[in-house]
């Protein structure tokens, strides 16, 4: 088969496999004006900080990845999913591309795809990633039949990867610089190389960035070659305000245009792609997203109850980063949420004691005042729990939950994971 509108061509697949891509319109050119897509936002965390990244929520009138106006539970993805196939009969793909890392947050991407696959079984999946985990997951995401998945490559380069990347969280540990880069990259082609060998085809996504690595992508197109991707996508930069590149200025379409035609003598190139919202619903130039917002089932038809308002306590040093073990805490700063509004309350100081003048540590909190100064609080946020503190918050009704985020992102995946708790107690 070769990719629609490339010209390029590629290895024979077998029926089924070449059938679901010329009707996937990111795979496929001659598919993007005829079928539609749907994207599940279910994935509201990400194991990475990218510099030109700022995943704001709640924007319904800004396109670009990380975006999205809602954040489903798995039941809820479900149920929206037969709702949309059943009003958009071109729907041909359902994928999962954020807000964050659909690995990041595999066991509801998981149990979501389970729901779907249940009432859907001849449904096309299709996933992106960051590719951290992808070593990890590589094998159930081939068990699930998703034979479709992005994964976002930069460079190949740890010293330029180490421009583009604030820090990986790996395996609960804050990687920096170059140290991050390259676990990163590797972990990269890893999952790349098992996904290929499974059958998947993989499509890599370049985003790039003026000034920084436009010279080095024909180098990540060459090593993505060598791994037996299907395709690539280099993507301009959307300087996205309040990220690390803000100023950086937008990349040319000549730029961009000259670049694809130089690597498509390497691998097919696609040249449609829309940048899409996390939650786009739709033909790729006619998002219909906002008219999936509320589900008209019976159910919904009652008065519209009360949304959910948590209050959450967040182990930081600086209120930027959740970057403390809960342990290690000598304040929390307390936030209270409602849907995706996150607003911060105060800083509650723990109370310092001292047993005498030679024991005495400034240092020193008494950890069985937590409970005392987080007792009106759903969750505590933390870099990392011990057993012994997870019971005693447990006792006391409050949920200890383990991230490695933004403080915003990590309060707000907080109140999906209370939310998705009670719905499922329900």
């Amino acid at each position: 088969m070769t990719c629609g509108g490339c010209g390029n061509a590629n290895e024979q697949f077998p029926a089924d496999l070449a059938e679901q891509t010329a009707k996937h319109p990111c795979y496929s050119f001659g598919a993007h004006d005829q079928y539609a897509r749907m994207h599940l936002p279910i994935a509201p965390t990400c194991n990475i900080s990218c510099n030109y990244c700022n995943r704001k929520y709640d924007c319904v009138n800004e396109s670009r990845p990380g975006v999205t106006s809602e954040v489903l539970t798995p039941e809820e993805a479900a149920k929206k999913a037969a709702w949309v196939k059943k009003e958009l009969p071109q729907l041909s793909v359902i994928g999962v591309a954020g807000p964050g890392d659909a690995l990041a947050n595999w066991p509801a991407v998981r149990a979501a795809l389970q729901l779907i696959r249940a009432q859907d079984p001849d449904v096309t999946f299709c996933l992106s990633t960051n590719g951290l985990m992808l070593p990890d997951y590589a094998e159930e995401i081939l068990a699930l039949g998703v034979r479709h998945v992005t994964v976002t490559v930069n460079c190949v380069d740890p010293a330029l990867g180490a421009k583009i990347y604030r820090h990986v969280n790996f395996g609960g540990q804050i990687l920096t610089g170059e140290a991050g880069a390259e676990v990163l990259l590797a972990r990269q082609q890893e999952g790349i190389a098992k996904l290929v060998a499974g059958g998947a085809l993989v499509k890599i996504n370049i985003v790039m960035i003026p000034g920084l690595n436009e010279r080095h992508i024909p180098e990540v197109v060459a090593r993505m070659r060598l791994l037996g991707v299907f395709m690539t996508n280099i993507m301009p930069l959307i300087p996205a305000p309040g990220s690390a590149f803000a100023h950086y200025p937008q990349t040319s379409r000549k730029d961009l245009e000259a670049l694809r035609d130089r690597c498509a003598a390497l691998l097919p190139q696609m040249r449609h792609c829309q940048q899409c919202r996390a939650d786009a619903i739709g033909l790729l130039k006619k998002d219909e997203s906002q008219r999936f917002r509320l589900h008209p089932a019976a159910e919904d038809s009652a008065p519209a109850k009360a949304v959910a308002t948590y209050r959450i306590a967040v182990a930081s040093r600086e209120r930027k980063l959740v970057d403390l073990h809960y342990g290690e805490a000598e304040e929390f700063h307390i936030y209270r949420v409602c849907g995706q509004d996150a607003v911060f309350l105060e800083t509650r100081q723990l109370p310092r004691y001292c047993s005498g003048p030679d024991a005495c540590d400034a240092q020193s909190v008494s950890r069985s005042e937590n409970l005392r100064v987080i007792g009106d609080c759903d969750a505590v946020v933390s870099l990392r729990a011990g057993q012994g503190a997870k019971e005693n918050l447990q006792k006391a009704g409050i949920v200890s939950i383990e991230t490695c985020n933004s403080v915003e992102e990590g309060v707000r995946y907080a109140a999906s994971r209370l939310q998705w708790d009670t719905k499922a107690a329900m």
